[in-house]
């Protein structure tokens, strides 16, 4: 074996159609865990000499705690048994919002976790990472293929077979950047709310100076998580008048009941990619990222 992709089983179905893609046999980790949360890993290869020459590793990093380690445990064994070249495929990178220390003493996360990964891997190809105040992966993962791509325009795909015409506009200022990959996919009007955070919870949202009474209205992001900026967005598009309101996002976090805050907002379909595994999934991320692993030999 030269190229082989190994995955955990609770990522099965995301890293399998990534495998039929990029055409590489696809194994799991065995995972276990102790009463104390130690884990214990296994991998598939047991032959002497069965390793691959490049071991591509699928892991998307929400909840990434445990997920670390995991990496540290797989890569640094890998290494030894002489694996020559670790990629890491981490549809969603954990850790990268701290980017700057907003308050003395806060830890600044972006580039110490994103060192840990350059340290482990040869490569690291991610969607959408949380980069607001730096303009490339590598500035905070220091490696020659520290790749990202985008979800947008597959969103974009999938929002014109949807909706006809409709407004693509994200909820908040930093949004901006997908929503204009999307129009420029697909030629829709695109623009973009403006929001005041109190807390991880209370949002305030304000519109953007476009009609949107009678549209139908696509809140586009890279990310959501509490879910609140999105449904008071909704909120506010249905007050002034929107015919409809959905939600297309790359990453599908929708912590605790995140997903149920949206749709009491109004809203009615959730489309989001793959990167993060949950029930609103409609678009797989597989093409783009096979040809990202492609663009590495």
């Amino acid at each position: 074996m030269t190229r082989v992709l190994l995955h955990f089983q609770d990522e099965a179905a995301p890293a399998q159609r990534l495998a039929e893609a990029a055409g590489l046999p696809a194994h799991a980790v065995e995972r276990h865990r102790f009463p104390d949360e130690e884990l214990k890993l296994r991998l598939p290869f047991v032959e002497a000499g069965a390793l691959p020459e490049t071991l591509v590793l699928y892991r998307s990093l929400d909840r990434p705690n445990d997920k670390l380690v995991e990496l540290l445990l797989l890569a640094r064994h890998a290494r030894q048994q002489g694996v020559s070249r670790l990629v890491l495929v981490a549809p969603y990178l954990a850790y990268m919002r701290q980017d700057i220390a907003f308050h003395p003493g806060e830890i600044v996360s972006q580039t110490i976790v994103g060192g840990f990964l350059a340290e482990l891997f040869d490569a690291v190809i991610t969607v959408d990472p949380h980069l607001h105040r730096i303009e490339r992966l590598d500035q905070a993962i220091p490696l020659e293929h520290a790749i990202a791509l985008s979800g947008a325009p597959r969103l974009a795909e999938l929002i014109a077979a949807k909706r006809h015409d409709p407004l693509l506009l994200g909820p908040d200022e930093e949004a901006l950047q997908w929503v204009r990959q999307a129009g420029e996919v697909t030629g829709f009007d695109v623009g973009t709310c403006r929001k005041t955070r109190n807390g991880d919870r209370d949002v305030q949202v304000e519109l953007p100076e476009v009609a949107v009474a009678g549209r139908q209205v696509v809140l586009m992001d890279d990310v959501s998580s509490s879910g609140h900026t999105v449904a008071r967005a909704a909120e506010a598009l249905i007050a002034a008048g929107a015919a409809s309101v959905d939600v297309a996002i790359t990453h599908a976090l929708f912590a605790g009941d995140a997903l149920a805050v949206i749709q009491a907002a109004g809203v009615g379909e959730v489309w989001s990619t793959d990167c993060i595994a949950h029930e609103s999934n409609a678009i797989a991320m597989a093409p783009p990222l096979a040809e990202a692993l492609a663009g590495l030999d």
